[in-house]
């Protein structure tokens, strides 16, 4: 039966009225912090190289970007506070990256009516219960030898960044390391993307065009459906949301002892997902790193730990509602320091990602597969390199190997 509060042992107190402002401490708004700074770092860079590479107009990134923030950090403000649990919302990271290779073969419109599909998709999958009998169908390990391959491209050109801008790229690969060795309280990924950017701001000429920082209201936008688009679009896109997502998501708040409503959470990912999309966004769901940060012991008293994830939503849904500034500085900024902040947003994924792709030996040859078709951005009629990747790598661990 599912339980929709967190484990309490039977020695507490019982619980308390909680009033948000009065459990409001240090340590769950520096959590808060922490974990909206990783959502505003990296992946607004990923945004805009997905927008560049299917020739988004200026007010349709500028909505996707508010789509994603507004109603991720909207997810991040309602859960929390009705459950009392630190249950964390942004977007799904590695779909941005998957729809860089999408977006240049579809209109906008058919991206919105592929992202409706994805939502719903994700609805149904979480008011079924049937989330792990379809994971069975696309091994974790193929998913993630998948997204490795897709991603590999973005940490090679971190290098690439770090030579051509070396004034800023060195020391910020210095404070990466630096971080991860002495300051574990703070994302390695964080504390080089800031020091990187203080860098910038202090040694590169920056113009940012009055024209383009001029406000634009977000807008609704008509879908097109495409059977091809749930196929090469909605369906890998809900593959990454839950495997890279709602999984270890939900799977962190259950390492330390939350209940999490599972089947709750998903279908909600779905339903904010579906109303992302009308306005350019790929989704709006629980977010795992992000749920980490927040349930961990660094946020302070247990009862008191829902607030992060609060915290953490009011800071994205700001940077949503200021979408309209962000985008036009964003984009003011060096092509290599863009690139960079891209490179450190995935590069822990991508270790990870190869980690789980080729942790099993019974995986080997479909994660293999799957990793270097991924890596080699080939298009068949309009399907895109990830999704060929998944298909193959899972048709040969369910066919090939299942016989070995």
């Amino acid at each position: 039966m599912e339980t929709e509060t967190y484990l309490v042992k039977k020695t507490d107190r019982p619980r308390r009225k909680q009033k948000p402002l009065q459990d409001l401490t240090i340590n769950n708004v520096s959590s808060g912090i922490i974990s909206a700074m990783l959502a505003m770092t990296g992946p607004p860079a990923i945004i805009l190289a997905a927008a560049d590479a299917g020739h988004f107009t200026h007010e349709q990134t500028i909505s996707w970007m508010f789509a994603v923030y507004f109603f991720g950090g909207l997810f991040s403000i309602v859960f929390p506070f009705i459950y009392k649990i630190p249950i964390t919302g942004a977007h799904s990271l590695s779909g941005v990256a998957f729809l860089v290779t999408i977006t240049p073969h579809y209109t906008f419109s058919e991206l919105i009516g592929a992202y409706l599909i994805t939502g719903f998709i994700i609805y149904i999958v979480g008011i079924s219960g049937l989330f792990t009998k379809i994971m069975k169908w696309f091994p974790n390990e193929i998913i993630a030898a998948m997204l490795g391959g897709m991603i590999t491209t973005y940490v090679v050109r971190l290098i690439s960044s770090v030579n051509d801008l070396a004034i800023v790229g060195i020391p910020a690969v210095l404070g990466y390391f630096i971080f991860i060795k002495w300051v574990k309280r703070i994302p390695a990924v964080l504390g080089a993307v800031c020091i990187a950017l203080l860098i910038t701001l202090f040694t590169q000429n920056i113009e940012i065009s009055a024209m383009d920082t001029s406000y634009i209201f977000p807008s609704m936008f008509k879908p097109d459906f495409s059977i091809i688009g749930i196929f090469t679009i909605s369906l890998p896109l809900a593959l990454l949301i839950l495997s890279n997502d709602a999984a270890p998501g939900i799977g962190a708040l259950e390492s330390i002892n939350f209940k999490p409503p599972t089947q709750k959470i998903i279908s909600a990912s779905g339903i904010f997902t579906m109303i992302a999309a009308f306005f350019g966004g790929q989704s709006a769901n629980i977010a795992g790193m992000m749920s980490m940060i927040c349930a961990g012991d660094e946020s302070g008293p247990r009862e008191k730990r829902y607030m992060a994830s609060v915290v953490s939503g009011a800071l994205i849904l700001l940077f949503g509602i200021f979408a309209w500034e962000v985008v036009p500085f964003i984009k003011a900024l060096p092509k290599s320091f863009v690139s960079m902040l891209a490179g450190f947003a995935l590069i822990g994924v991508l270790g990870s990602s190869l980690q789980m792709g080729f942790s099993k030996e019974k995986f080997r040859l479909s994660s293999t597969f799957a990793f270097v078709i991924a890596l080699s951005n080939i298009s068949f009629f309009h399907i895109s390199a990830p999704v060929l990747a998944l298909v193959l790598g899972s048709f040969i661990s369910n066919v090939i190997e299942k016989q070995n």
